[in-house]
């Protein structure tokens, strides 16, 4: 367990600064990107031309590569377990008045929403979706909720947050690349303008880490080392279709998405890295004994991993996901 009363007095010294949190981290809502920027105008003389070149794209994309672009629109969709999880973080109090952690998690799901927008409607105007099925998946994910390993800890809600954010950052902007590699423009753009939201927002969340790491590294250390140990699960880890049960889905999921190269273990091992870099894990002085032996863990880590990742072979045989219009 975690002393929640130095979580929530530290979550109040950085909540201070929140204001410039949002200023920095988030784009103002008249400025930003929006889905209708990049989607064809129904009212455009050129609208059948634009459906007809995204439809011909969608038929032609590897089924790996198709299938994961379903399920990263899945991911983005299921937002609002997000949104009502971090809400309940310790050191979160939506009643505050003024920029309060609550306004950050407001405006961030804010920016966060416009990506499944996006997706789902290209998906649903490519015409290879069953979109039935799509939406009985995202359903069951929303509804049987996820448990991400983190509690209402702050500090192991950031670390997952700044892993997770960078995840996303690595799979939208593969799956653009590769759209990219075929002449689908049109995809490629929309994965890039998500993708580089998701590098600013890991960007804030890396912040955030660091900032709290200066106030109390010792309990940092150990809430990383706890998350690692565990291993960091993604939102959509409980992912099912009709007539499966929750998270019979993920492993096929994610099997499609390493064959593709789209987000591999190697990935993951990469992340684990860029973090304990830039949070300078290493050089963290003044720890408590148990935080030092956490600190030794997670410097090893990334090579235990690596000997792991190396033997593990991904699966050949394609799942066959309902998703997909025979």
């Amino acid at each position: 367990m975690y002393n929640k009363l130095v979580r929530k007095e530290v979550m109040g010294i950085l909540e201070k600064e929140v204001g410039s949190f949002l200023e920095k981290f988030l784009t103002p809502i008249e400025k930003i990107w929006q889905p209708s920027d990049f989607l064809p105008d129904p009212s455009s003389e050129d609208f059948k031309y634009d459906l007809d070149e995204i439809q011909t794209y969608a038929r032609e994309m590897p089924y790996d590569l198709f299938v994961t672009l379903i399920g990263d629109c899945i991911t983005e969709e299921a937002l609002p377990s997000y949104e009502s999880w971090l809400m309940s973080v310790d050191g979160i109090d939506q009643e505050k008045s003024g920029p309060t952690w609550a306004s950050w998690i407001r405006s961030w799901t804010a920016e966060e929403n416009r990506h499944g927008d996006l997706l789902g409607k290209y998906l649903y105007l490519c015409g290879r979706v069953n979109m039935r099925q799509m939406e009985i998946t995202t359903q069951y994910l929303i509804s049987d909720g996820f448990d991400i390993g983190t509690s209402m800890d702050p500090y192991r809600n950031f670390i997952y947050t700044s892993f997770q954010e960078t995840a996303t950052n690595v799979s939208h902007r593969r799956v653009g690349t590769l759209a990219k590699q075929t002449g689908n423009g049109k995809l490629a753009k929309m994965c890039g303008v998500i993708a580089a939201d998701e590098a600013r927002h890991a960007k804030a969340y890396k912040h955030f880490v660091a900032k709290i790491l200066e106030l109390d590294p010792s309990e940092l250390i150990l809430a990383f080392e706890d998350m690692m140990r565990k291993k960091i699960v993604m939102p959509a880890h409980m992912m099912r279709q009709s007539g499966q049960k929750a998270g019979e889905l993920w492993g096929h999921f994610s099997d499609a998405a390493q064959r593709c190269m789209v987000y591999t273990g190697q990935d993951y091992i990469n992340i684990l890295k860029d973090l304990l870099d830039e949070w300078k894990i290493e050089h963290v002085t003044g720890l408590t004994e148990k935080a030092e032996k956490a600190q030794e863990y997670l410097m090893k880590l990334p090579s235990r991993l690596q000997k792991i990742t190396d033997r593990i072979a991904t699966p050949d045989l394609q799942f066959e996901f309902s998703w997909v219009k025979k």
